[in-house]
């Protein structure tokens, strides 16, 4: 049974209905035009794997349109190489286009800097630097959008985040983006609206390849707080992450205009910036500094 809206359903419904949501969800979100590249960040887990598989059910006979992996490896030894085959095979049976990006391109293996970390969990950098080679993969290979696996419950955990901060321009900038900044891929997110444990159990019933390995890092992320809180809201208010998105996405318009989208500019490894360098750059030279001091 579905808590939030009382629903019970068989395997073969369950799956019709999560897709019905999904494509829903494209359609909302992104406009495809004859001739697009739609790149796919997939680290091999149940959400990115998820929203692989829906895209290609979506896209995959469609000649016009071009559909590709992109994942990265961060350097984290038993956690990220057995999630990478896992992608290889699911895009090799498919046909599909995939690509690796590594962390060690700058010299940044996340086993060798999560140790030098030291105020910021290993999270913080992970984060930036996925985030840089994924935009430089997508925009090398002239993708239109970037689709990420990010869930409702990423969705609602990141709004909580950002409102208990007091960050509105970052609440403003979440995805998906709708306005295309110079050098920025736009990215989507097809399951916004699927809580993760329908994710799962959406991966399961489809027979679809995931790793479900827990990154060694994972406990020391700041996230971990709000999973926690927005999981305690849920339980006592079935449908409280649906509400919160829902409230973000009233708001978002308001933000949008008074909150413009920023000038940029290209940072000398030409990532877009707003200040003299990029985000990876600047924690890039932060963890050599600190290396070199051993």
């Amino acid at each position: 049974m579905i808590r939030y809206n009382g629903a019970h359903l068989c395997g073969e419904h369950f799956i019709s209905y999560v897709e019905k949501r999904v494509k829903r969800e494209i359609r909302k979100q992104i406009d495809v035009r004859s001739g697009d590249t739609i790149a796919v960040a997939v680290s091999g887990g149940k959400d990115s794997m998820v929203t692989l598989h829906i895209l290609d059910t979506v896209f995959g006979e469609r000649k016009d349109v071009s559909l590709c992996a992109i994942s990265i490896d961060e350097g984290i030894e038993g956690y990220r190489p057995p999630s990478l085959d896992i992608v290889r095979e699911f895009c090799r049976e498919r046909g599909i286009p995939s690509y690796v990006r590594s962390f060690s391109e700058m010299g940044m293996e996340m086993d060798k800097a999560a140790s030098f970390s030291e105020e910021n969990s290993p999270c913080t950098y992970c984060g930036v630097f996925r985030r840089k080679l994924m935009n430089d993969q997508a925009r090398a290979l002239g993708a239109r959008y970037l689709a990420t696996g990010h869930n409702l419950d990423d969705m609602a955990q990141s709004i909580m985040m950002n409102f208990v901060r007091g960050d509105v321009e970052r609440l403003a900038r979440l995805g998906p983006h709708t306005k295309v900044q110079p050098g920025l891929i736009p990215r989507f997110h097809p399951l916004r609206q699927i809580p993760e444990k329908e994710s799962l159990l959406y991966a399961m019933v489809s027979g679809i390849p995931f790793w479900d390995g827990e990154c060694p890092y994972y406990a020391e992320a700041l996230r971990n707080q709000y999973r926690d809180l927005v999981d305690r809201l849920e339980d006592r208010s079935p449908g409280s992450k649906f509400s919160i998105l829902a409230s973000y996405d009233a708001l978002k318009p308001m933000l949008a205009e008074h909150i413009p989208p920023a000038g940029m500019h290209a940072c000398s490894c030409g990532e877009p910036t707003l200040g003299d360098r990029c985000k990876a750059c600047e924690l890039r030279s932060v963890l050599e500094k600190r290396m070199e001091r051993g």
